[in-house]
């Protein structure tokens, strides 16, 4: 659960995505995606022969069309706890200056993955993220406000 903690716990399932971040009159707002009434940052499954920070720029760009993505404080990485029959989900930390989201076909659905996305600042992603999410946007806040 804690910032790149080693572990020998194998998820049932490994995910990876990004807290996408964009400066907005000097505050910092976060993309989030809802699909049903569940709301997440960007993140899918990690492919194999993927490294989880390929897999979470991949499935960025294939939810919300975000490409350009500055990894201004490197590769670390911040892990949810086991939740939903041992899911663990990785997310790391990227800057845009992208605003437009657009949210994308999946060939797989034949319809977007998600059904609204919002740019948020800190009070609202708190109100919106579910508590597995919470350590992962404390870490993010973290991070931005260093």
């Amino acid at each position: 659960m804690s910032e790149q903690a080693p572990t020998d716990f194998r998820p049932s399932a490994f995910s990876a995505g990004v807290v996408v971040a964009r400066r907005d009159h000097g505050g910092w707002l976060l993309l989030v995606l809802r699909s049903y009434r569940n709301w997440d940052f960007p993140k899918g499954m990690v492919e194999p022969g993927e490294t989880p920070l390929d897999a979470a720029i991949r499935e960025t760009a294939e939810e919300a069309a975000v490409s350009e993505l500055d990894f201004h404080w490197g590769e670390g990485y911040c892990e949810t706890a086991p939740y939903r029959h041992g899911k663990v989900a990785r997310y790391y930390l990227a800057e845009t200056t992208q605003t437009r989201i657009t949210l994308p076909v999946s060939q797989e659905l034949g319809r977007p993955e998600h059904d609204e996305w919002r740019w948020v600042d800190f009070d609202e992603a708190e109100r919106l993220l579910p508590p597995r999410l919470q350590h992962i946007l404390a870490w993010a806040r973290k991070q931005l406000e260093a």
